[in-house]
């Protein structure tokens, strides 16, 4: 028993000592590989780094002499208002104020003769021109694209020129400029396949610059 004993001590002794080496071999290996791993989780690095420091005097920052900057420049916001009916839409934009009238309100079809109630909508218009201190106007006619397109072009272009007529006596100003124009069935602003459409497309513009532009 004692001697088997002794026998097998040795062998006992051997397998520990291997085990030992393989346990500190596995050790060292994690340690390893412990130390090549990020310290932060991937993708968090930037995070977790100290903020960048900006040295306001750093030459690189700065504009070269003789170089400015450009003027700052003011986007263009438009705003659009149109009656409940449609038929007369306001536009404004940080440069100019534009209506659009229906040609079914100013005018009988087929017709350049102003109504009296359209007759009112453009002597509102006018007092809108005095209030910006307008003195360059723009008076373009358009018809839809029924017709021929040199009727609408004469068309368009009479009723351009009844509602300017009314704008220059109602201004009633020497320095007041109005360039008038009839474009027919071009520049639609909606669809010329349906009525509804067609409706939208035959108008008269005024526009004029806003105070201060």
């Amino acid at each position: 028993m004692t001697d088997s004993l002794a026998r097998t001590t040795p062998r006992l002794a051997l397998v520990v000592t291997a085990v030992s080496v393989m346990v500190a071999s596995n050790l060292f290996i994690a340690s390893a590989h412990a130390d090549d791993s990020p310290s932060v989780p991937p993708g968090t690095e930037a995070s977790a780094a100290a903020p960048v420091q900006v040295d306001p005097n750093d030459p690189d920052l700065k504009l070269p002499e003789g170089v400015t900057l450009a003027s700052a420049k003011v986007l263009d916001i438009k705003s659009v208002v149109e009656d409940q009916s449609g038929d007369e839409r306001r536009e404004d934009t940080n440069a100019d104020v534009k209506f659009a009238l229906q040609a079914e309100v100013l005018f009988s079809k087929d017709s350049a003769k102003l109504s009296a109630e359209s007759t009112a909508r453009i002597v509102a218009i006018a007092q809108e021109i005095k209030t910006q201190n307008a003195t360059r106007i723009r008076v373009f006619g358009f018809t839809d694209n029924l017709g021929s397109s040199a009727h609408g072009d004469v068309l368009s272009r009479q009723r351009a020129n009844a509602v300017q007529a009314v704008l220059d006596g109602e201004l009633n100003d020497p320095n007041v400029t109005f360039d008038v124009r009839g474009y027919g069935e071009q520049y639609p602003i909606s669809s010329n396949a349906t009525e509804e459409g067609r409706k939208k497309n035959r108008r008269v513009e005024v526009t004029f610059p806003r105070s201060g532009s």
